[in-house]
């Protein structure tokens, strides 16, 4: 069995560089802000990511892979979308920012999305043979699917939210009309 010194020591940079931006985002999450659609889908895209590279990397593009990723997804997504339905969350389309309250979810959900994310790459390194266990084939897959999808289906309310409001006319000087830029950092 590998030391967890062993095991941290092999561990790509860029996981650790990733952990620490999700981190951070969980605790910029911590408080009402701010953001455009396109800094808003950073983390949702960056975990569907991971899991789509996983899932073609281990398991290869077939039935027995996409079927439960995306099916887990969708399942994700909805719940991320419950989370956020009833928020208070207003867009600015002439600013191409979203208002948003506090989300004290979002710093648990990406710790846990990490930790089961490395835990699984962990196992999968150490003993590959668990890669051909349909079990482990099925629960990495699922939570991977799961864990991303609750971030699309937030991601997919603050998106519609912002979608919803109208764009200002042109004035009559043809432009759309610029509101003051808020002093607030993103």
């Amino acid at each position: 069995m590998e030391s967890v010194g062993a095991i941290l020591s092999h561990t790509p940079v860029w996981v650790y560089i990733l952990f620490g931006f999700l981190v951070s985002r969980g605790i910029k999450a911590l408080k009402p802000g701010e953001a455009s659609p396109a800094r808003l889908a950073v983390v949702p895209a960056l975990l569907t990511a991971w899991g789509l590279y996983d899932l073609v990397r281990l398991y290869g593009v077939q039935p027995g892979s996409v079927l439960p990723w995306v099916g887990a997804v969708a399942i994700g997504a909805a719940f991320g979308w419950m989370l956020l339905r009833f928020k208070p969350i207003e867009a600015d389309r002439v600013r191409g920012v979203i208002r948003r309250p506090a989300d004290f979810t979002v710093l648990p959900l990406v710790l846990l999305a990490f930790a089961v994310k490395y835990s699984f790459g962990v196992m999968a390194a150490l003993s590959p043979a668990l890669l051909m266990q349909a079990r482990f084939r099925l629960a990495d897959l699922a939570l991977s699917g799961l864990l991303a999808g609750i971030f699309l289906g937030k991601f997919a309310v603050y998106l519609t939210r912002y979608l919803a409001q109208p764009v200002p006319p042109p004035t009559e000087a043809g432009t759309t009309p610029q509101a003051p830029r808020s002093s607030t950092p993103e």
